[in-house]
């Protein structure tokens, strides 16, 4: 038997507490010399030493787990450090308590190095602890939300992603459906239903809408995906990716590529025209016997031309304000209104056109060649449509500048806009009235420029009583103050 204890990895112990206070062991195996680093003749000796070996800081536990363990008559567990030569060990001790006939208590038990099994499981404590951070600050961190359900479909979870996209915390939802704070009410039977399909064991993906705290409505694709277990169902995770400006950009490129297909037929039809035209009159003029004045067909052809090179201009001046980077400069409204007139001056009617002027207040801002079309077009526009049979046709121009903004008013007398047509004249090609041949996206044009440049532009008018434009166009003189460098006197002030 003692060579059975010799060799057992563990120490075997019998331990006394006597009534008038002695404490002893009066067994120790042999194995308590390599286990605990100490005689096993020693302990035997002075049992004292046994504390002398505890880890400072686990001396109070051993010494409150032995007193509870003696109350209570109960078995004696307890699992601390130790020092073995400069290092650090776990043990385990553990004992039974019975007491003799003359009142002494005896324990027998075994004392166990349990250093290997406590790192191990500090070691999955540590890597618990690693993979749950990892989980956590992923689940908190990721550019989405998301929101973790219980089996029950009530909100277990959301992160930060979710907060800033919905506007509602985990106080707000803990425990409560998401579809009554989420969904949109015309969407309600959506939501049920995508959580019993869920819950059915089945990853969903699709694109609904979703609404904001604020009431703003979020298009968004949602993943639903069931947390497996056992093949039970123990969680929902449901990720939202907010596509609103995805959504966006796809209907303005359809609006875009709607515009471009006008674009592309309007442009070949209002080019070919005129190219038939010619094409007919020198056709024409090559028939045998034709008597006709060949300077008549000129005329006609030099008209065709001309209106070829308005339109391609105006397509022109619509590619470049789509393409062009917006640039700062100093605007003199005065200059490029009086050139306007004189580039303009061979339209029919241009000459006779009353002119009423007036700029007002402080420096302006922006960019000369956009203010330039907005100008141009709508001048051309008030030549073009002037009223045939007025004695005087005006224009008037009324400019008034601050640090914040141009404020240009623009009025002419002529023919007017029908109040059907008024809501159309900004669209690509529209024309209101057949009086002019023009191309259609002058004021299409205006207002692209005006948007370019921040600003807004609304319109009104009466059939023969003339039409109003008022255009706000923000003043970037602060921009460019802010630009300009200090004198060299000044920086060193």
């Amino acid at each position: 038997m003692q060579d059975l204890f010799r060799h057992l990895p563990a120490v075997i112990y019998a331990y006394s507490i006597h009534p008038d206070g002695t404490r002893k062991f009066d067994y120790v195996s042999e194995s308590c010399d390599f286990i605990l680093g100490i005689s096993h003749q020693e302990i035997l000796r002075n049992a004292e030493l046994m504390e002398s070996i505890i880890h400072p800081d686990d001396i109070g536990h051993l010494r409150r787990t032995a007193e509870e363990s003696q109350r209570d008559a109960a078995e004696f567990s307890w699992e601390g450090r130790m020092i073995y030569l400069s290092t650090i060990r776990w043990i385990e001790i553990r004992s039974n308590h019975q007491r003799s006939a003359g009142g002494v208590i005896i324990r027998r038990g075994i004392i166990q190095d349990i250093t290997s099994r406590k790192g191990v499981a500090q070691q999955d404590e540590v890597r618990f602890k690693k993979n749950e951070t990892l989980l956590t600050q992923l689940f908190q961190t990721i550019p989405m939300a998301v929101v973790l359900l219980t089996d029950e479909g009530k909100v277990s979870q959301v992160n930060n992603g979710f907060e800033e996209m919905f506007g509602y915390t985990l106080n707000d939802l803990r425990d409560r459906s998401v579809n009554d704070f989420i969904v949109p009410e015309e969407l309600t039977n959506e939501g049920v239903d995508l959580n019993n399909i869920i819950a059915g064991h089945k990853v969903i993906s699709i694109e609904t809408i979703r609404r904001h705290r604020n009431g703003k409505r979020i298009n968004v694709i949602l993943y639903g995906m069931p947390v497996m277990m056992d093949n039970e169902t123990i969680g929902i995770y449901g990720v939202y990716v907010d596509i609103t400006e995805r959504k966006r950009v796809e209907e303005e490129l359809n609006v875009r590529n709607t515009e471009l297909d006008n674009f592309v037929y309007k442009v070949s039809h209002d080019l070919r025209a005129p190219l038939s035209s010619i094409l007919g009159l020198v056709n024409l003029a090559k028939l045998p016997g034709n008597t006709d004045n060949p300077m008549d067909y000129i005329d006609i052809i030099g008209s065709k031309v001309d209106h070829l090179d308005h339109f391609i201009g105006d397509v022109l001046s619509h590619s470049k304000n789509l393409k062009i980077d917006i640039s700062t400069m100093q605007v003199n409204f005065k200059e490029i209104i009086e050139d306007t007139f004189s580039d303009l001056n061979y339209l029919e009617g241009a000459k006779g056109i009353a002119r009423l002027i007036k700029i007002e207040g402080i420096e302006f801002y922006s960019d000369p060649w956009r203010i330039a079309e907005i100008l141009r077009n709508l001048i051309s526009n008030a030549i073009k449509y002037r009223k045939l049979d007025q004695v005087t046709s005006e224009i008037g121009i009324k400019i008034s500048v601050d640090h914040l903004r141009a404020e240009i008013s623009f009025v002419d007398n002529g023919i007017g806009i029908d109040e059907f047509n008024l809501a159309k004249v900004f669209e690509m090609f529209y024309r209101a009235t057949e009086q002019s041949d023009g191309s259609g996206i002058g004021l299409y044009i205006v207002k692209n420029a005006v948007e370019k440049l921040g600003g807004q532009i609304t319109l009104s008018s009466r059939v023969d009583h003339g039409t109003r434009f008022n255009i706000i166009l923000p003043n970037r003189i602060n921009n460019v103050i802010a630009k300009v460098p200090l004198p060299v006197d000044a920086e060193q002030q």
